[in-house]
């Protein structure tokens, strides 16, 4: 049965954090792109045009899936570290090395505001949480959050090769998937803009700068 020090401990976390979010659309525009920016229109059939949108979905298929692997090792080692942490804690009698185990499991801001009354406070608290896990596991909102993982990166890569299944003219379907790719890429520096509270329109365009040397540099050193 699941227990409030579990909880506690797994992280306050959710499943996708924004940041991550941001992170995953970008990573498989990026990866969708180093396909459809080195495809050659010049003399392009039906064929070349189903290989290039093949490979792109296969490989946003296997990033996904690696993405989601990281995903869970990442939540097990917070899990894991927070029981450390908590072990660490109960362990020591010095409540000066007490407090500096609490002020490093918290943001720096909040403890520069932290008294002395504030830290014991808090360890007396935690000293009072009972069973106490014995070793880190994956629960279901870890799951979840890399099944979230994989969708997103697999699902950026539809809206700039979908063109290319609907035109038939390759130069236009270039042209227009190359047109969502920066209004995706513009949404994504907008979305991060807002989320780090710095000039969302001036993020949004300078993420498409951004895409637009990163996908330089992968397609020039061949990934």
């Amino acid at each position: 049965m699941t227990t409030m020090p579990e909880n506690l401990i797994k992280s306050s976390r959710r499943q996708l954090e924004p940041m991550e979010r941001i992170s995953e659309v970008l990573f498989g525009l990026i990866m969708v792109l180093t396909y459809t920016c080195s495809f050659s229109v010049a003399g392009a059939g039906q064929e070349e045009v189903r290989t290039m949108l093949v490979g792109a979905l296969g490989c946003n298929l296997a990033w996904g899936f690696i993405d989601a692997v990281f995903y869970l090792m990442g939540s097990f080692s917070v899990f894991g570290q927070g029981i450390l942490k908590l072990k660490a804690l109960r362990q020591v009698a010095n409540p000066s090395e007490a407090y500096q185990i609490i002020a490093d499991a918290l943001p720096p801001l909040l403890v520069s505001v932290l008294s002395t009354e504030d830290f014991e406070h808090m360890r007396q608290e935690l000293n009072r949480l009972p069973n106490l896990p014995s070793r880190p596991r994956l629960q279901k909102d870890d799951w979840l959050g890399a099944i979230g993982v994989f969708l997103i990166v697999v699902v950026a890569t539809f809206p700039v090769v979908i063109p290319f299944a609907l035109i038939s003219e390759p130069r236009h379907a270039l042209r227009v998937s190359n047109g969502i790719a920066i209004a995706m890429l513009f949404l994504t520096g907008y979305a991060f803009g807002r989320h780090a509270g710095h000039r969302p329109w001036g993020m949004g365009l300078a993420m498409v700068l951004l895409g637009g040397v990163m996908v330089a540099i992968t397609i020039a050193l061949g990934g």
